[in-house]
């Protein structure tokens, strides 16, 4: 749930190129060759009534009974399999065109690249493709060598798994040792091993059932991770370990008792503290911890209260502190590290503006840069620490996004920015702290038929229903565009957590452009592109903004012709499948096809058991069922509970059976439900990827085979040609 879930042989796109996509168009219906597919059975669920009763409600549902946290039951596998060979037979008359959109989008990945180095402890870190090989190399080198050095071949640990993550890698502060972690059935649970990087051999330690992050203690014989609850996947415990002891002998240095926390690691950049960061939708603080002291205990920065947001970053004696404290859209305030607990004590460095949401921000010596929002649109300020002006950095696209990343140096002039744009791709720049000069160091290549001047994108406000103005972004490629409601429209968002889907560079939509698409990025409440109350206004007992936004701007971009209102297609994954399921059953008449990627959709069921993953964390976000307003309130909503006879889009749904975040069971019902319930007939297609999870397929290449699908899917709906 919590989570978001990003849409991410040469081909010469001649046929695309040549095609005229702005003349009318009214796709059949069904699309054409997939018109038998309608004739076809698909899976038929079994029915088992089950009573769930809340509040005074009893709600039935039939297909409960598809819940296995095993999952080994051999009559759940078996339907799973009979989802996938329906879409199996249903897209066989596409099956060439997946094939050419799949070599298409691996046309856009270059086979050989590398990361720009970053600096840390003496050694340049970066990390290789090669050729076409699907997972990353990680070397280092150190600042008086030539020749890099390997640390680790993912390929190599991937083989023999059908999925294969790394999840984080550290070296010891005296550089000799290695310690990473690993997960291969794609649950987000890691084991921890460790190397001997000068003899290359793996040591006797290994931790299980950890969160994948590792910080090593400034002895060098020390780390501190993170154990998993495995029924609830919370990361809840933070221990030392002691290399060459058994993992049970570890010492328990903090536990959450609070199952409404998330629990993350982290360490200042001059090495001396360790971070234990403790999230909540509208609670946020840290620990710390003396990575000196290998009997250290942690101690809490400044006492957890209701709504009292922060995040630090230490410089010398003084931490610098990013703060919601009197600051709905947070400031940034500093004090000393004697008086971390008095918030009397601390002292404003930039003050708050209810007009402006500041995000991020980095510290170095004689420098504090920051990334704000104003009326949705990134600004990069730089302030000097020594005579308090402040600058802002000129970026090469009025709208783009762009963060900070691998600052990892306290003494430095220069400043780490990663950028791109809707028609920028990914790029890497240093900036110059004193003159804020910018360098950029890379920017990512596509292939060689891809021109950014062919592409143009623009920030319009669309109207909402209760008379806000929601931001979207919209990209399109100029010799196919006209605003006289022909081109196709695909249309993207998320609206939970808070999290802000920026104006970013997303290369598989390339083919979509390349076809006449207008691309609409829809920053609907429930993110914080307009800031902290954009947030507020789209969640719990507002979240149905989040939903009439999305549908709000559907009608307005075909009310004022940037498109077909006969091709109109939506896309969301996890929370954003939530939204795609509460706007098919709010608004199934404006969209002609809806893909959901591993949706969450059974909201109150999932609420109201704190048994699955990730619930209990959530309950600020949607609201706890135990509570008879929320349990009305999420009903009223849940894509699930509120299924309908009723006629519905085509509609592609997706899930991995291990899946961490959103269980494989709540499209898996959800599917079977639409499937008894609705009255047209529309494609509903499922498919499952029974040996993935959350993120999909494992591997760069891999993963791209859904997208191919869900292209094809799309454009054949649209009559638009391969």
């Amino acid at each position: 749930m919590n989570k978001t879930w990003l849409p991410f042989a040469v081909i010469t796109l001649l046929t695309a190129c040549n095609q005229h996509p702005s003349e009318p168009s009214t796709p059949p219906e069904p699309a054409q060759r997939l018109q038998s597919a309608t004739k076809m059975t698909p899976p038929v669920a079994r029915k088992e009534a089950k009573e769930l009763i809340a509040h005074g409600d009893t709600r039935i549902d039939h297909y409960y009974w598809m819940r296995d946290d095993s999952r080994t039951d051999a009559e759940i596998i078996a339907h799973l399999e009979k989802e996938n060979e329906y879409t199996d037979a249903v897209l066989a008359p596409l099956k060439n065109d997946i094939e050419s959109l799949f070599d298409e989008l691996v046309s856009r990945v270059p086979k050989s690249d590398a990361t720009v180095p970053y600096l840390q402890n003496g050694y340049w870190y970066h990390k290789e493709y090669e050729d076409n090989k699907e997972y990353p190399l990680h070397y280092r080198r150190a600042t008086d060598a030539d020749e890099p050095e390997l640390l680790i071949d993912e390929n190599k640990l991937a083989t023999g798994h059908e999925y294969f993550r790394l999840g984080e890698f550290a070296v010891a502060p005296n550089n000799a040792l290695l310690a990473y972690s690993t997960d291969t059935v794609s649950r987000r649970i890691y084991t921890i091993v460790f190397e001997d990087l000068k003899s290359g051999e793996r040591l006797n330690d290994t931790l299980a059932d950890t969160s994948g992050q590792v910080v090593w203690a400034n002895d060098s014989e020390h780390v501190y991770y993170i154990k998993k609850d495995l029924q609830t996947l919370l990361g809840y415990q933070v221990y030392r370990h002691k290399i060459g002891t058994p993992q049970a002998s570890d010492e328990l240095i903090y536990e959450e008792t609070d199952h409404t926390f998330y629990t993350s690691l982290d360490k200042s950049k001059d090495g001396d503290v360790i971070y234990i960061y403790h999230d909540s939708t509208d609670k946020r603080g840290v620990s710390i911890i003396n990575a000196n002291d290998t009997k250290a205990k942690a101690r809490r920065f400044t006492p957890m209260k209701e709504g009292l947001e922060y995040e630090i970053a230490k410089l010398d004696d003084t931490y610098y502190i990013l703060t919601n404290l009197n600051a709905t859209n947070f400031r940034i305030m500093k004090v000393n590290a004697s008086q971390t607990t008095n918030t009397s004590a601390w002292q404003e460095v930039v003050a708050h503006d209810p007009d402006v949401f500041i995000s991020d921000m980095e510290v170095m010596r004689g420098h504090l840069a920051y990334n704000e929002k104003e009326a949705g649109l990134t600004r990069l300020k730089v302030l000097n620490l020594d005579n308090k002006q402040t600058q802002l950095l000129t970026m090469p696209d009025p709208i783009f996004g762009a963060w900070f990343k691998e600052n990892t140096q306290v003494d430095t002039d220069k400043l780490r920015v990663y950028y791109s744009s809707l028609t920028t791709p990914p790029s890497v720049y240093d900036v110059d702290l004193n003159s804020l000069e910018l360098t950029q160091l890379k920017q990512e290549k596509v292939n060689e038929e891809f021109d950014a001047s062919a592409y143009e994108s623009k920030r319009i406000m669309v109207p909402a229903r209760d008379g806000k103005e929601i931001p979207v972004s919209l990209v399109y490629r100029k010799a196919d565009f006209k605003q006289d409601g022909t081109n196709p429209l695909y249309q993207y968002a998320y609206g939970s957590y808070g999290s802000t889907i920026e104006p970013r560079f997303v290369r598989n939509w390339i083919s979509l452009l390349d076809r006449g698409f207008v691309v609409a990025l829809s920053h609907i409440r429930g993110g914080q592109m307009l800031g902290r109350e954009w947030y507020e206004d789209g969640k719990m007992f507002n979240k149905i903004n989040t939903f009439t936004d999305f549908i709000d701007v559907t009608r307005y971009l075909t009310t004022e012709n940037y498109a077909d209102k006969e091709r109109v297609f939506a896309q969301g994954g996890s929370a954003g499948g939530l939204l795609m399921g509460a706007v098919a059953n709010m608004a199934p008449e404006e969209y002609t096809g809806i893909v959901a990627n591993v949706p969450f959709v059974d909201v109150v069921t999932t609420m109201s058991d704190e048994t699955i993953p990730l619930t209990t964390g959530e309950y600020s976000e949607w609201g706890n069922p135990a509570n008879a307003d929320s349990y009305h309130y999420m009903l009223s909503y849940s894509p699930y509970d509120q299924v309908k006879a009723q006629d519905y889009p085509h509609m592609l749904v997706t899930t991995g059976l291990h899946d961490s975040q959103v269980q494989y069971f709540e499209p898996m019902k959800w599917v079977a439900k639409l499937r008894e319930m609705k009255t047209d007939e529309n494609l509903l297609l499922f498919e499952v990827e029974m040996d993935a999870g959350h993120g999909g397929a494992s591997g760069r290449f891999e993963r791209l085979r859904l997208y191919a699908m869900s292209y094809a899917f799309i454009f054949e709906l649209a009559d638009v040609d391969i």
